[in-house]
């Protein structure tokens, strides 16, 4: 490999979500995560997010706005942190552009994960008990909902998401390097090593440390995209659904509240329902095997480019 194939195969990990298959980059990331900058700039988001929690709690009158504003505050720096310093934009990039540019396959496979999804969702949409919890929700405690959705949907996700990483990188031969590398910068590397009987560039197939956690966000973000998509699509039924069946006089005697306004309920009692819907794909795209399946089929190729690119990478510069 020249270097200048190494600086083209660099550059195709950067554009592809793979920054940490660079080994600068990577360098830089676990620098990053050294407790003597990450342990300073923790502290100090606690206590900016603590005292305007507590601020806003006592200003607001309101106990549940405190917790929410302190998670925001401290969910924006981590978010603002893998951006910069780990180097999270390629990833976030390129799961957004993949997910987007794959609309057409996304949409079969929303027509077969939506039409139960909102049957369940319509009788709970329909129940007294379930608008008299939604909308008498603050709103700090509703975010907090959305975030616990969310977080219980993240630990789905990375439980199960390393084994679709670890299938990618099973039973790697010859001939997947050939055609994973085919059109690529390490087209012409990749066809000297399988020629070289003293190399053996599947030996290198295994993917562990910084590299695997870049295929796990990888596929966390692409399956975030198509999960929020989905709820979206959720959320627009039910405002549209709600707004032509419930009347003012069926949603006040459902009320506890006097002071209820109808459509802050609506509001509230769609976007509980849809981030529960997201929960709910979440779980079924990683563990029912037909779901999965229809999520994982287009990523599933581009995790096996990955390995084989990262594999003749790796082979040749050793």
């Amino acid at each position: 490999m020249t270097p200048e194939e190494q600086a083209a195969a660099e550059v195709w990990f950067q554009r592809h979500g793979l920054p940490y298959f660079v080994p600068t980059e990577r360098a830089a990331v676990r620098a990053a995560l050294r407790p003597g900058r990450t342990l300073p700039l923790l502290v100090g988001v606690l206590l900016v997010a603590v005292a305007a929690g507590a601020a806003l709690a006592w200003f607001a009158d309101e106990i549940s706005a405190g917790p929410a504003l302190l998670l925001a505050i401290v969910l924006g720096a981590a978010v603002w942190y893998a951006l910069t310093a780990l180097r999270a934009r390629p990833i976030i990039g390129w799961g957004l552009s993949r997910t987007f540019s794959s609309l057409t396959r996304l949409l079969p496979t929303m027509s077969r994960a939506l039409p139960l999804l909102l049957l369940a969702i319509m009788f709970l949409f329909i129940n007294t008990e379930m608008w008299q919890v939604g909308s008498n929700l603050t709103v700090g405690a509703l975010w907090l909902v959305v975030l616990l959705f969310t977080v219980l949907g993240a630990g789905f996700l990375l439980v199960r998401l390393p084994e679709e990483v670890d299938r990618a990188d099973d039973d790697v031969d010859d001939q997947l390097l050939l055609r994973a590398c085919a059109g690529t910068p390490l087209e012409g590397t990749a066809r000297a090593l399988v020629e070289d009987p003293a190399a053996d560039p599947a030996a290198h197939a295994e993917v562990t440390g910084y590299e695997r956690w870049n295929l796990i966000l990888v596929l966390m973000v692409v399956q975030f995209v198509q999960v929020v998509l989905l709820a979206a699509c959720v959320f627009a039924f039910l405002m549209l659904f709600g707004t032509l069946i419930m009347s003012g006089a069926v949603l006040e005697a459902w009320q506890t509240d006097p002071a209820f306004n109808t459509s802050r309920g609506l509001v509230q009692v769609s976007t509980f329902l849809a981030a529960f819907s997201g929960l709910y794909l979440t779980v079924s795209t990683v563990t029912d095997e037909t779901y999965r399946e229809q999520f994982f089929s287009g990523v599933t190729r581009e995790l096996e480019r990955a390995v084989a690119m990262r594999a003749v990478y790796l082979a040749s510069r050793s």
